[in-house]
């Protein structure tokens, strides 16, 4: 765990979350450096014009993580990961409302005629979460046999990987140009404000400083 006297590290994500988040960090007053916004510059960690406030830039599956270890105190992850990982270090409270979509289980539009979900037994599936797709079809006394892939999971039917995928849909769109249909919904999905809670503790004036700021620019009541 980072010292008391180390400054404060917010982790984003990268990409499409990140372009959504930036105005609710911006309203509560967080300006990353320049550098930042530099399509070109690699770094991952940036200076603030918060003093003792850094931002580091990571992927979205690895918020969670960093926030959990403490190399983060504060980061913005969805709820998709959060219910991945489950880390008890981690408290999430504010739902910041960005990054809306939703976790869906999708198979092949030939499929859809003749198969209906609630008859299923078993199933394989190709898939960024296997916990919770596999907590998913459990609760419904399916026995899930997840296959993880980190990314095209929309080729996994086509090439006889497996039948079905569970994965992330915003539009709609990516699957309907692989041939693809939602079938079931596991979950809606936004981004939360996450917190480490040991962090929290030795640290409360300032964590919970963002994190009334944090519920405010939400709420419409930032400055």
């Amino acid at each position: 765990m980072p010292s008391a006297n180390e400054n404060l590290v917010l982790a984003l994500p990268k990409g499409r979350i990140l372009e959504e988040v930036m105005p609710v960090v911006r309203r509560v007053g967080i300006r990353p450096e320049p550098a930042f916004d530099e399509p070109d510059d690699r770094r991952l960690r940036f200076s603030t014009n918060v003093d003792g406030l850094d931002i580091i830039r990571v992927r979205s599956f690895d918020v969670a993580t960093f926030v959990a270890f403490g190399a983060a105190h504060l980061g913005v992850a969805g709820n998709d990961v959060l219910m991945e990982f489950d880390y008890p270090e981690i408290y999430a409270p504010v739902d910041l409302g960005v990054g809306r979509c939703r976790l869906v289980v999708a198979e092949p539009k030939d499929m859809v005629s003749t198969d209906d979900p609630g008859t299923w037994s078993s199933v394989r599936v190709a898939t960024k979460y296997p916990t919770l797709t596999s907590q998913h079809f459990a609760r419904r006394g399916v026995q899930a046999e997840c296959i993880k892939l980190n990314g095209a999971l929309e080729l996994a039917p086509q090439l006889g990987l497996c039948q079905r995928i569970v994965d992330l849909v915003a539009t709609g769109r990516t699957l309907k140009v692989n041939g693809l249909v939602e079938v079931e919904r596991i979950a809606d999905i936004t981004s939360r404000l996450v917190v480490n809670r040991a962090a929290w503790k030795t640290r409360s004036d300032e964590i919970g400083g963002w994190i009334k700021k944090f519920r405010e620019a939400v709420n419409g009541n930032a400055d």
